[in-house]
């Protein structure tokens, strides 16, 4: 009987506690998932071309990305993102928010083509066929939502001309 009163004086105190600290509920999940709902920027109902929704930010201290790309001597083309007021997250990072820290997507002529961790990347020749292409990196917060600013995807645009590869020659 003595275990039974012990039993039923330990589940009072969760219950008196909220049901949740230290009495193996279950709930730590949820507690988790309420707390990940990021107070980040707003979500708006825009949405890019995959269907991820666009996170608003204020302007002041947003993320912002330039692009630059160069013909590698070799083959393919060297892109370079200059990021300011944003960190690449690791590989492994958390599906939450954080204000400034994300991936990059590589987009040539609206296709995606490369998701970034880092600020560069070798683009390869198959991949720009002869002519003129767009690529196009825009930033990404970790739970897959766009940044954006004044309902503006924090993007950046540079074109490149391809004269086609060796083998058509």
């Amino acid at each position: 009987m003595r275990w039974t009163r012990a039993l039923l004086a330990a589940l009072a105190v969760c219950a008196l506690s909220g049901g949740t600290a230290g009495c193996g509920t279950g709930d730590a999940h949820e507690r988790e998932t309420r707390i990940s709902a990021s107070p980040v920027g707003t979500l708006l109902d825009e949405m890019d071309e995959e269907g991820r929704l666009y996170r608003e930010v204020d302007k002041k201290g947003a993320p912002q990305v330039a692009i630059e790309i160069q013909p590698d001597p070799a083959t393919g083309w060297d892109v370079r993102l200059t990021v300011r007021d944003f960190a690449f997250s690791p590989a492994g990072a958390r599906a939450v928010p954080v204000a400034g820290h994300g991936i990059a997507h590589l987009y040539v002529d609206g296709r995606t083509v490369a998701r970034l961790r880092t600020a560069e990347y070798h683009l390869a020749e198959d991949l720009v066929p002869r002519g003129t292409h767009h690529v196009t990196a825009r930033l990404y917060a970790d739970d897959g939502t766009v940044w954006a600013v004044r309902g503006k995807p924090v993007e950046s645009t540079a074109d490149i001309t391809a004269s086609g590869s060796a083998a058509e020659g």
